[in-house]
């Protein structure tokens, strides 16, 4: 027998872990369940003998219920022979009706034969009993010499109930004993219940005692074991299999046999790439490489490391690398390094780092987190390099541009202010020049106003493109770049450019495009300026009744624009210098006005554009300049051209008050005259708060606001008057020597109704007014 055991023994320990498993999990399972099934059929049949327990009791509650009913019954009717009233017959009216459903009742449940058969002599003894009811009743209901003998009904009707009562009493005692038989069953059922409930648990108990000491003899006690042979392993020791058991486990304690081999011959190798791999980065001198552990202390150092730094492997290894940082960053930088490497992977950083004397060098430094196989963080290699050098250019070459940009902004500010400065006096020039224009009648006197004007506008001119140029080479120049219309703009620049053409005879030739409603990616207002330029250029050094021609020719992604004469063109040894600023290029000499500015200015422009311009001579004479610029999306309408209908005097009912806050004398007289050509008032003012004293005090219909206060600025006027509700509704017209379009958008913003630009365009002023002030 104990042959038999240890046999089946063994072979379960052979059995692979899946079947193991099946089989210690089953044996108990099975008993577990053949005892709940006994338990269960127990129960049932304990659940079946209280029932038949229960029906029986139902059973003689309806049997009383019958032998109540008809015993009122019968007392009802005699009563009601006696007296003659008819409340007696209630219980022979309710046995009537309730008899019948109690019988069925009965007959539903009962099984036992014998007991049906009584039932049945009840049913038919019930039946006659209640005729002779009926009877009894129907002969009370007669007068009493009508009656008769009812002696012998009453006989009749007492025999039928005696019969009633003896088979009632007869079911009753059968069903007493059927109880008794039924209760005894029941109590058999309940304790043979108890009986298998125990037996369950106990067996369940057995089985689980049973899986336990299966378990811990086929499994547990060999993974112990195992989990010995692992520790070994892991501390590098030789590994022996002592278990020839078959299964998964001792599959396993052969592979960590097995394993152990390997480990030993991969230590081997291990060691020699560590030590080819030292050799490595010890011979590397323009690097330092170094490792740390998690706590930034160093573990290793290398020749390139000691070069860099000054110290010796001795020296540093131990030490934690903080020691390299300057006293104002060592305290945060080198574990926010760490802790950014680790939560990345590597950190890269710059920086000043201190040597062993206590010189400083710029690192450039990677920082790498180094984990095993299992996630674990096994501390950090770091690779720096001395970029002093570098460092010091890069300083050097900041510090050039820092000058640079200072110079230029310098240079900005100056050609701003100067702007400011040349365009007040030419502001009373160009004004009381164009009034002259307006009141001289002769001849003579005229051309020597037209004479100023002349001049005065080429100075104008020349401002405005020096700060043009000026902006552009800050990167200040403001363009609102969208689709516009190419025919409509040369059209524009055609006209602009029509009085130039009748003093030379000059013919403008428009070469019609193949396609039509083209359009290009640029800033309005300035690839106007920059056609208008060619355009005056090719008029201006052509020969007397010579032809220019214009045209554009549509591209996939761009638009050319092609301004041709038929003049002299350009020497080759002059072509370079072409877009040179303040570079005429001989043509001071020959008496044409210029500034040397405009086509250095295009080019610029066009480029800021995103464009390019070009130039070349044409082979039978005269040059050519080529704009490309993109190709913008079509538009849903044709622009219109914006009306520039100007007024220079008014007749008005009622006369209004203009304030004027302005500095200069000259400008304010300039203005005095063209107010008294229209028919208000003007007050002046010379400083900032007097008039906001006199904007309170009067009202004005407008105030004209100069900028540049001797006392307070003119913005602050500005926002103060849009502050106070006495004086937010007022109109302000900002009318200042700068130019610039910030301050246009800063006006806007502030709530001027307009900006004019000194010097004073008079019908552009009027204009002005007329459209503040409602004309």
């Amino acid at each position: 027998m104990i042959r038999i055991i240890r046999g089946a023994m063994r072979r379960f320990d052979d059995l692979p872990l899946r079947i193991k498993g099946i089989i210690v999990i089953a044996v108990p399972l099975a008993l577990l369940l053949a005892a709940l099934a006994s338990v269960f059929m127990a129960d049932r049949q304990s659940r079946s003998a209280e029932d038949q327990v229960r029906l029986t009791l139902q059973i003689k509650s309806d049997i009383q219920e019958v032998h109540a009913l008809i015993a009122e019954s019968a007392t009802g009717v005699r009563g009601y022979l006696l007296t003659g009233q008819e409340s007696f017959l209630a219980p022979y009216r309710r046995a009537r009706l309730a008899l019948p459903s109690v019988i069925d009742r009965m007959s539903g449940q009962i099984v036992d034969e014998e007991q049906r058969a009584r039932l049945e002599r009840v049913r038919s003894l019930i039946e006659g009993k209640l005729a002779s009811h009926d009877a009894l009743r129907q002969a009370g209901a007669l007068p009493p010499d009508e009656r008769g003998d009812l002696s012998n009904a009453l006989t009749e009707s007492k025999r039928h109930l005696d019969l009633v009562r003896a088979e009632i009493n007869a079911m009753a005692q059968r069903e007493e004993d059927l109880l008794r038989s039924r209760s005894e069953a029941a109590e058999r059922a309940r304790d043979l219940s108890r009986t298998l409930t125990v037996g369950a648990g106990f067996l369940g108990f057995l089985g689980a005692l049973t899986a336990i000491l299966m378990f811990s003899t086929g499994i547990v006690r060999r993974m112990h074991r195992l989990e010995k042979q692992a520790h070994r392993l892991s501390r590098g020791e030789a590994v022996a299999v002592e278990s020839t058991i078959d299964d998964e486990i001792g599959d396993l304690e052969k592979a960590l046999e097995l394993a152990s081999v390997l480990l030993k011959k991969r230590e081997a190798d291990l060691k020699e790439s560590e030590e080819r791999f030292r050799l490595l980065v010890e011979g590397v001198c323009d690097y330092g490489i170094f490792a740390l552990d998690p706590d930034g202390k160093v573990v290793s150092w290398n020749t390139g490391a000691e070069r860099m730094t000054g110290y010796t492997a001795g020296e540093i290894i131990g030490q934690n690398f903080a020691s390299f940082y300057p006293p104002e960053t060592r305290d945060s930088a080198p574990a926010r390094k760490l802790s950014e490497a680790a939560a990345n992977g590597r950190a890269e950083e710059e920086g000043w780092r201190i040597r062993k004397n206590g010189t400083r060098f710029w690192t450039h430094a990677v920082v790498s987190a180094l984990y095993d196989d299992t996630g674990h963080l096994r501390g950090f290699s770091k690779i720096a390099r001395d970029v002093t050098e570098r460092k010091r250019f890069e300083e050097a070459l900041l510090a050039a541009r820092e000058d640079a940009v200072r110079a230029n902004n310098a240079k900005s500010e100056f050609l701003s202010r100067m702007s400011h400065e040349l365009r007040t006096p030419l502001n009373s020039i160009l004004g009381f020049a164009q009034l002259l224009e307006l009141d001289v009648a002769d001849e003579d006197s005229r051309a020597s106003v037209a004479q100023i004007l002349r001049a005065g506008r080429h100075l104008l001119s020349l401002i405005d493109e020096v700060l043009d140029i000026a902006r552009i080479e800050a990167g200040r120049m403001d363009l609102v770049v969208e689709p516009q219309p190419v025919g409509e703009i040369i059209a524009e620049a055609i006209s602009l450019a029509g009085p130039l053409c009748s003093k030379s005879q000059t013919r403008i030739i428009v070469e019609e495009p193949a396609e039509t409603a083209v359009t290009v990616l640029a800033d309005r207002r300035r690839l106007l300026q920059v056609l208008l330029n060619l355009l005056s250029n090719a008029v201006k050094y052509n020969h007397h009744g010579g032809t220019v021609v214009i045209g554009h020719y549509a591209r996939e992604s761009c638009v050319r624009i092609d301004i041709s004469d038929d003049g002299p063109g350009i020497p080759h040894e002059r072509i370079g210098r072409l877009f040179t600023p303040f570079d005429r290029l001989g043509a001071e000499r020959a008496g044409e006005e210029g500034t040397g500015l405009g086509l250095a200015l295009s080019k610029q422009l066009v480029e800021a554009m995103r464009g390019t311009l070009s130039f070349q001579n044409r082979p039978e004479g005269g040059a050519i300049f080529c704009c490309e610029l993109p190709r913008g999306r079509p538009l849903l309408a044709p622009a219109k051209a914006p009306n520039l209908a100007t007024s220079t005097k008014r007749a008005k009912a009622e006369q209004k008050l203009i304030l004027y806050v302005e500095d200069t004398l000259a400008s304010l007289a300039l203005v005095e005259k063209l107010i008294e050509r229209r028919s208000e008032r003007l007050l002046p003012s010379m400083q900032g708060r007097l008039g906001l004293s006199l904007a309170l005090e009067h009202r004005p219909d407008l105030v004209l606001l100069d900028l540049d206060l001797p006392d307070i600025s003119g913005w602050d006027v500005l926002r103060q008057l849009r502050a106070d509700p006495r004086t937010q509704t007022i109109p302000v017209v900002i009318v200042s020597a700068d130019v610039r379009s910030e301050v246009r958008d800063s006006a806007r913003r502030e709530g001027a109704a307009g900006h004019l630009t000194k010097p004073l365009d008079i019908d552009q002023f009027m204009a002005t007014l007329d459209e503040v002030l409602g004309a």
